[in-house]
């Protein structure tokens, strides 16, 4: 073992001992741990007009579960996917919605998709000089350093006009499946001795379409995978201004700091394992549940295996359904409603009718088995983690691009809230700390060490 090694083996205790902090002082002093309420409500730290989650409502002044519901500034997600039958793609109109605040008419619409394809593009050399140098199989990290690098080449990072940060936002959204793609393929062909192929996006197609373009080697694709992974994203781009990685990308915009510095703040959030890792999670348990099930239509057989992960039994002893309940939702994940259906639709299109029966008998039985063995009864129900990873295996996209792909929907949603940040608020967030360090008098190093 090496010195360093020796080094913080000993003090990675002294750290422990001495930055612990008691529970139940939380209660004293009355702080909201992690800025939620003992009921697990966020707590109030601004305001917003880009998205509202709903999760209750109240019934004779008593708050009440209720079906959940996401507006994206003031419309329904539901809604805005059923009425754009006729379209082919609706992430870009959700985009445009909560970048300026109001649905486009065809004109609008239209001029905001050639600006975005436009704006699909990288500087001379960037791919061969940043994202194929140093790969990693951790994409996340590789878009980060990615669009931090890309500061470089712009000569205007500083300027924090609306004007110019609308111009980053929107070059950032565009080229953000790029950048996630390109580094998965610098990773499969040096790490795993893969070929190498870069297509370059063509500007005639959507952003979910020119994903699938970019990262298959024949660039095939059918309408209704661009059209699942268009809903995914879709539903994926914004999740109110309290989210890790959205509150985040406020904090440090109001700091005053450029754009590519906020993103990469914001990337750094979502690709924690407790934000934007949670469909890899469901991914991996459904791995196991798949080994140590025969029969994916008896729900007995399922029932048996989950109330062992319950009691700490299988999978990884944590206890946890992956997948199933939420921070904010109660009864139900509009998200997860809306994506259901399209799910089915790609299952049957893929002859994967097992395993989607395996996911509808989880879904079905998890929620009794938790109200039994956590004596939850307030409601507990599938969030949109649960298929969305089923959705990215069936469309042929590999893990290391399932929280990518989160973070091209999420860009939109960061980039609304920076522009209000910058827009609204002039303060920098500082949320106050209590401190429990009480005096002490300095003992000089000598007389540490004699003791005294």
């Amino acid at each position: 073992m090496s010195m360093i090694d020796e080094f913080v083996k000993e003090h990675a205790g002294v750290c422990e001992e001495n930055d612990a902090i008691s529970k139940p002082l939380y209660d004293e002093y009355g702080v909201k741990k992690g800025l939620r309420d003992a009921k697990g409500a966020g707590v109030l730290t601004g305001l917003t007009n880009i998205s509202s989650i709903k999760a209750f409502e109240f019934i004779d002044g008593e708050k009440t579960p209720c079906d959940g519901e996401l507006l994206y500034r003031g419309y329904d997600v539901r809604d805005i996917i059923n009425g754009s039958s006729g379209r082919r793609f609706v992430f870009e109109e959700a985009a445009y919605l909560l970048l300026f605040g109001k649905l486009p008419d065809d004109a609008e619409l239209s001029q905001f998709k050639t600006v975005l394809s436009e704006l699909m593009r990288l500087p001379t050399n960037f791919t061969r000089d940043v994202i194929m140098k140093a790969s990693s199989e951790d994409i996340m990290n590789s878009m980060t350093r990615s669009i931090l690098t890309l500061a470089s080449y712009d000569n205007y990072k500083e300027d924090l006009s609306i004007e110019n940060v609308l111009r980053q936002s929107m070059e950032l959204i565009s080229v953000f499946p790029m950048l996630a793609v390109y580094g998965y393929h610098a990773y499969n062909h040096y790490e795993c001795n893969s070929s190498m192929y870069i297509h370059r996006p063509n500007p005639s197609l959507s952003i979910a379409e020119n994903f699938l373009y970019m990262l298959r080697p024949d660039t095939k694709y059918t309408e209704l995978e661009a059209q699942v992974l268009d809903i995914c994203l879709l539903l994926h781009m914004e999740h109110g201004g309290g989210n890790n990685s959205t509150f985040t990308t406020r904090v440090v915009t109001s700091a005053g700091t450029d754009t590519y510095s906020a993103i990469a703040a914001a990337m750094s959030s979502l690709k924690g394992k407790k934000h934007g890792g949670a469909n890899l999670q469901v991914m991996r348990m459904m791995d196991d549940i798949r080994a140590h099930v025969s029969d994916y239509h008896d729900e007995e057989e399922i029932s048996a295996y989950l109330r062992k992960i319950l009691r700490k039994e299988a999978y990884d002893r944590k206890g946890l359904i992956y997948g199933m309940g939420h921070a904010v939702y109660s009864l139900s994940d509009p998200r997860e409603k809306v994506l259901k259906g399209f799910v089915e639709q790609l299952a049957k299109a893929k002859k994967r009718d097992d395993d989607m029966a395996l996911y509808n008998n989880i879904e079905k039985v998890a929620p009794m088995l938790i109200a039994e063995e956590r004596h939850i009864y307030k409601g507990v129900s599938p969030n949109v983690d649960f298929y969305s990873g089923f959705v990215y295996n069936m469309l042929g996209i590999p893990r290391e691009l399932f929280t990518p792909l989160f973070a091209i929907a999420r860009i939109v949603g960061w980039s609304a809230h920076r522009l209000e940040e910058l827009v609204t608020t002039d303060k920098i967030i500082r949320p106050a700390y209590k401190s429990l360090v009480t005096k002490k008098d300095y003992i000089s190093l000598e007389d540490r060490k004699n003791g005294i």
